[in-house]
């Protein structure tokens, strides 16, 4: 009788990893050596922000979903903690190895359980740090490279971060970025996407500016709040800027009564939040992204697109060395002179960090069919 191939499962939990684990994901299950779970915690559960990404990557619906929701940091991190052991305890088949990506609640909660149990723990985006402990990611991400037998890594900076933390040699890999991958993948349907939306909003390519705002550090504080978009305001005086507005921004300005700023400012266009690859065309032929995003930092390097983080800090620091972002924070002033900053830069000014070339998940699907076979037949302990 053939022997069972090893399970890899992998997990997602947010809008953010998605498009993290479609690729690596994808390369798995090309591979004859392993089998694949898909498993999607459910901590974004709204039909805009989950569902919707699902289609739009192709991804295979996940063949478990916990169903957590929202909550509190602590009571999200311990229901997925709860379910997600419920499930490894009354599954057919012990894991050969998890893969967990990103920084969510998920990622940290998953990554417990799994260390907990003894089952191997792979990070993909690992070695990111921001070295601002009061974002909840930041947390997220040390815990979970702490516990990690193999960290995945998408830029230098993360690997010198690691070997200062004292993780191992052969448990750091630099792998390139998935999420670029998936960009790359897209990029096609995403530029007919973009030309639908910019039609509808009656802009060019290359004459507006998108944002996306969302980080508690910029929308939970209404002094704070009411500087961004003041500023905002501002570099939609120059061109047309998008803001598609996430849900917890929108219930912020509402409630702090901000929404008269908006409705002043007729540059301003808003909208909904937007599926992955209509804000992928649109970001792809701007003239400027102003964010409080990691990921569309990278995105933007990647697409050329000059970008204001606003932001203090970024675990993204490639973002900077590459030409293509500034850091401006929360203040109106520095983020108008930013943009002024950025909209002057010379074509060709920004670079392409090493292995951001769409081939990230081919090597961490190569280094993980690898280290899974490497494993004892028990399946317990180790590294993957």
């Amino acid at each position: 009788m053939t022997a069972a191939r090893p399970l890899v499962l992998v997990v997602v939990g947010a809008r953010p990893n998605f498009m993290k684990a479609g690729p690596v994901l994808g390369q798995l299950r090309a591979r004859a050596a392993v089998d694949t779970l898909l498993l999607h915690t459910g901590q974004h559960y709204d039909e805009q922000m989950s569902a919707l990404f699902f289609r739009d990557l192709g991804l295979p619906q996940p063949e478990v979903n916990l169903g957590v929701g929202s909550g509190s940091h602590a009571r999200q991190t311990a229901e997925v903690m709860v379910r997600f052991e419920s499930y490894l305890e009354g599954g057919a088949r012990r894991p050969a190895c998890v893969v967990v990506v990103g920084d969510v609640n998920s990622t940290l909660a998953c990554a417990l359980v799994a260390a907990k149990a003894e089952i191997p723990l792979a990070h993909v985006e690992a070695g990111l740090r921001s070295f601002d402990r009061s974002m909840p990611e930041e947390l997220n991400r040390i815990c979970t490279d702490q516990l990690a037998a193999a960290c995945y890594v998408t830029e230098e900076a993360g690997m010198e971060n690691l070997r200062r933390e004292g993780q191992a040699a052969e448990r750091r890999l630099l792998v390139g970025n998935t999420m670029i991958d998936t960009l790359l993948q897209q990029r096609a349907r995403a530029a007919a996407c973009g030309a639908e939306r910019r039609r509808e909003l009656g802009v060019a390519g290359r004459s507006y500016a998108v944002c996306t705002l969302h980080r508690p550090s910029n929308v939970d504080a209404p002094a704070t709040l009411a500087g961004v978009l003041d500023a905002l305001a501002r570099v939609a005086e120059r061109l047309p800027l998008l803001l598609p507005l996430h849900p917890r921004t929108r219930a912020r300005i509402e409630s702090f009564g901000l929404a008269s700023r908006l409705h002043a400012a007729s540059g301003l266009r808003i909208s909904g939040p937007l599926g992955y690859l209509d804000f992928l065309g649109l970001l792809s032929t701007a003239a400027l992204v102003l964010t409080d995003s990691g990921g569309i930092q990278e995105e933007a390097t990647v697409l050329k697109v000059p970008c204001v983080t606003l932001r203090e800090n970024t675990e993204r620091p490639v973002t900077l060395q590459m030409g293509g972002n500034v850091l401006a924070g929360a203040d109106p002033g520095r983020i108008v002179a930013a943009a002024e900053r950025m909209l002057a830069l010379e074509s060709g000014a920004i670079g392409t960090p090493p292995l951001w070339d769409g081939r990230a998940a081919e090597r961490i699907a190569a280094d993980l069919e690898r280290r899974v076979a490497a494993r004892a037949p028990d399946g317990r302990g180790g590294a993957p």
